[in-house]
């Protein structure tokens, strides 16, 4: 496994970005070597951002909780449109079931990363849609969740996106309602790419998915 070095921009005036790069093999030998930076709000001089912990779903979910009926086993391939249900835990006292529904993998401009920097450049962004089903009926208000994209050919994309693109594809949490069973809500997670496309999104939170996700395609 390759070791992951991090890249963190802090927010930009009110669209509160970041950007975290993974550099793999392939990726720029300057920015490997790069301190944190953060990208600079208008007049304005850039401050180091701090790096957020994951708090995107439970590593150490691995089955259903409060949940009806099977979950999808781990190592699933769906298309787009398909339901997938899954067990998922926000923080420690936030578990449950939930089914993810990708509902689009689109293709962004590069332009559209203009808002997180200089190490954005040559990145083309992917928005992963998806709807999000409270199954369990357990309290899972204001969690959220994150896709990762995957590029054609089935390697990962060595970036992982902190934020959003407004009226592209909006990052939301759960709302305060998603308490009950049949809540849902709708959210997008931001992929990007220097290289192949971004065909498909997978969902590999918790020890029995990370090794083996479940992967949503075109």
């Amino acid at each position: 496994m390759h070791k992951r070095r991090i890249v963190s921009a802090a927010a930009v005036v009110a669209l509160g970005l970041g950007l975290s790069a993974c550099n793999g093999d392939d990726s720029d030998p300057a920015a490997k070597d790069s301190p944190p930076a953060s990208a600079p709000a208008p007049s304005e001089p850039s401050e180091p951002s701090s790096e957020s912990p994951a708090a995107d779903g439970g590593a150490d979910s691995d089955a259903p909780a409060g949940g009806e009926g099977d979950a999808t086993a781990p190592g699933t391939k769906l298309k787009v449109g398909d339901k997938a249900t899954l067990p998922f835990a926000y923080t420690s006292d936030k578990k449950g079931t939930i089914a993810v529904t990708v509902t689009a993998i689109e293709k962004g401009a590069e332009a559209d990363m203009a808002a997180f920097g200089d190490k954005a450049k040559g990145m083309t962004p992917y928005f992963i849609k998806m709807k999000v089903e409270n199954v369990g009926g357990t309290d899972l208000s204001y969690a959220s969740l994150k896709l990762d994209g995957v590029l054609e050919g089935g390697a990962g994309t060595g970036v992982v996106l902190i934020g959003d693109i407004p009226g592209k594809c909006d990052r939301e949490t759960a709302p305060r309602e998603f308490t009950t069973k049949g809540a849902s809500y709708e959210t997008c997670s931001l992929t990007a790419t220097k290289g192949a496309p971004v065909t498909a999104a997978q969902f590999d939170e918790g020890d029995a998915y990370s090794d083996s996700p479940v992967v949503w395609s075109n």
